[in-house]
């Protein structure tokens, strides 16, 4: 006759399972970290060297750049995110479970489709026409504004649930409070909604942030690598085609210290959140 196994040695074996997968984790993750640093020790490339590279006229320009067009981004995501995650998470209207679905779309696409995507909207018909708008008002989609547009469709999505899930937080009860009070709706959560999840929502955006500054693929399609729209991601790329490891390197360093910091800054406001 075969005994059940007792629950606590069960809750153990899992317990035991969960921590040797997050070491192994963690451990692949360092090991790629510290083959990054053990290539500039092996090839004595200091921080003089790396210094040097990344001061660099076209390296400090695609560094330049990739700032000002993720910031750009940036306040773009934020304006719809915030009155999309409130709409999400405040209201239930007809197609609500279909829009949340596609909320989530960008973030399972593969990035290139995004790129690819763009190039058939503005080929044919209305994209044509609001193509041809840009082009009268002397603005063209290979330059910092086809950057912008490609760094917003990739990363919106994640602050869109970011923020939805901070009014998510927020209790209803306390808006009505506000409203009883004499507040209208739009003072209700100006005052105290927006601040009560400022934390889940700057954190959103933060997450998106870093998920703009690192697009690649939208861009080699979309806009390309002319040496006027080359951010980071695309200087590494353009580096390591010509066999030139340091440079490529040096930039992907300046990347993983500002993904480091964006994840810092992250779990600090909201520590123990899901993004996704």
């Amino acid at each position: 006759m075969l005994m059940p196994r007792p629950v606590g040695s069960a809750r153990e074996s899992l317990t035991i399972l969960s921590f040797v997968a997050l070491g192994l984790f963690a451990l692949a993750i360092l090991t790629l970290l510290a083959a990054d640093a053990w290539y500039l020790v092996t090839h004595r490339i200091g921080f003089a060297d790396v210094a040097r590279i990344l001061n660099a006229p076209e390296v400090r320009r695609s560094m330049l750049l990739s700032l000002g067009t993720s910031l750009c981004s940036l306040v773009l995501v934020l304006a719809f995110a915030i009155p999309m995650g409130y709409a999400l998470s405040r209201y239930r209207f007809p197609g609500h479970a279909f829009l949340s679905t596609l909320v989530d779309v960008p973030i399972v696409l593969p990035p290139v489709v995004t790129g690819i995507s763009l190039l058939a909207f503005f080929g044919t018909g209305i994209g044509m026409a609001v193509k041809e708008l840009l082009r009268t008002a002397h603005i063209s989609l290979i330059s910092g504004v086809g950057i912008v547009l490609c760094q917003f469709l990739v990363s919106v999505a994640y602050c869109i649930r970011a923020t939805t899930a901070a009014f998510d937080e927020v209790s209803g009860e306390v808006e009505d409070v506000a409203l009883v009070l004499g507040c209208s709706q739009w003072q209700a959560f100006r005052r105290v909604t927006l601040p009560m999840a400022r934390n889940g929502v700057i954190a959103g955006g933060i997450m998106a942030w870093a998920r703009a500054i690192g697009v690649f693929g939208p861009l080699m399609v979309f806009v390309g690598t002319g040496p006027h729209v080359q951010v980071m991601p695309t200087s590494i790329w353009l580096e390591l085609s010509i066999g030139n490891v340091e440079a490529s390197l040096s930039i992907a360093l300046v990347m993983v210290l500002l993904a480091g910091l964006a994840l810092a800054l992250v779990h600090r406001l909201a520590p123990g959140r899901q993004w996704t």
